[in-house]
């Protein structure tokens, strides 16, 4: 069995501005260590997938960065896609690049911004269920036992039932819920988390690609007659044009009949949000995380940064204030899903120069 990773590190992470920019965005800024979150995720891999066998798809305005970053990477396995265009048609394309190297791989699929604690359990994790995988032909998503009623992240029902060793059919996947919605599944005990992690064999993906996403997977054949040839950026530019953007989970995870999760008993969180950023900073006596040239008064709850511009915040509670060289995020903790908006706002008033 051999195991090959696909790392999708091609969002703009607009719910992280203003750091977060769409020439460096979150999965390339050091966000909590002296490493990025996209070469934390490669080094969890380290253990158990060689560096020739671990692809980055990314984008073209950050590939150079990506390479930079991750250059013990052959430059061959960063996959450039020419159009934002999803999870399942990225993911589609990484699968057909590595079955025209190895038709019975297995691969792990993962964003390149989460963090993950515990990394030896995680790894014992992958390899477990890659082995099901292998062995099966299923599909294999990882579940988070949810901690508190989470709403920006979607879940997973299961049959508690085990299929083998830390394996569970799947039953239902629900969007990101409402708060009584999300306490309800808390309280029902057989609802997970999303991780957004994903292993299997290339042939299983590709063949219920083939089965539930016949659009996507016509478009994908075309590319990969091209693999290896002169003709290949050409094709993978017509055919990937035409791909609508749906998500794996749309299209694939919540139609197949042959979906299964394994538990994954380690801490985890996507950072969707600086209020997740906040939740997992060491914080002072008042409950403050602050970073940079910060002064604090009767402050309470908040996250200051501002690494290079002197910052005093005076008589505040439950805030996020990021600072940096060129715009100012001030907003209350609890409305922090809400910066993305900044993003649009940006974009449409044509002042992308601070997006």
């Amino acid at each position: 069995m051999n195991i090959y990773a696909v790392v999708m590190a091609g969002g703009v992470g607009s719910r992280f501005w203003p750091r977060s920019k769409k020439t460096m965005p979150k999965q390339l800024l050091k966000i909590f260590d002296n490493e990025t979150m996209i070469q934390a995720t490669v080094r969890r891999l380290k253990p158990i997938i060689k560096d020739e066998n671990i692809f980055i798809v990314t984008n073209q305005i950050q590939a150079d960065e990506v390479k930079k970053q991750l250059n013990f990477i052959p430059e061959k396995n960063i996959i450039i896609e020419p159009f934002g265009r999803n999870t399942a048609a990225c993911i589609g394309l990484a699968s057909i690049i590595i079955k025209s190297i190895d038709p019975n791989a297995v691969t792990i699929v993962l964003p390149a911004d989460h963090i993950i604690k515990e990394e030896d359990v995680f790894v014992n994790t992958l390899l477990n269920a890659a082995k099901f995988a292998y062995e099966s032909e299923g599909l294999v998503t990882i579940g988070i036992n949810p901690t508190r009623p989470e709403t920006g992240y979607g879940y997973i029902q299961i049959d508690e039932k085990k299929i083998s060793d830390n394996i569970y059919k799947v039953l239902t996947f629900a969007e990101k819920p409402n708060y009584a919605t999300a306490l309800r599944f808390l309280e029902s005990g057989d609802f997970l988390w999303n991780s957004g992690m994903f292993i299997w064999k290339v042939e299983t993906i590709l063949s219920e690609m083939k089965n539930l996403m016949p659009d996507l997977y016509e478009g994908l054949e075309e590319i990969e007659k091209h693999i290896g040839k002169n003709s290949f950026q050409e094709a993978l530019v017509r055919n990937y044009g035409m791909m609508k953007k749906i998500s794996i989970d749309y299209g694939i995870m919540e139609k197949s009949s042959r979906v299964y999760l394994t538990k994954g008993f380690f801490t985890w969180s996507d950072v969707g949000s600086w209020e997740e950023v906040y939740q997992l900073s060491e914080k002072d006596n008042d409950g403050n995380a602050s970073f940079g040239l910060v002064y604090l008064d009767s402050v309470m709850d908040s996250y200051i940064y501002s690494p290079n511009k002197f910052a005093a915040v005076i008589g505040v509670d439950n805030l996020i204030v990021i600072n940096t060289d060129d715009s100012l995020l001030v907003c209350r903790r609890d409305k922090s899903q809400d910066v993305k908006k900044v993003v649009d706002y940006l974009k449409m008033n044509k002042l992308e120069q601070f997006s």
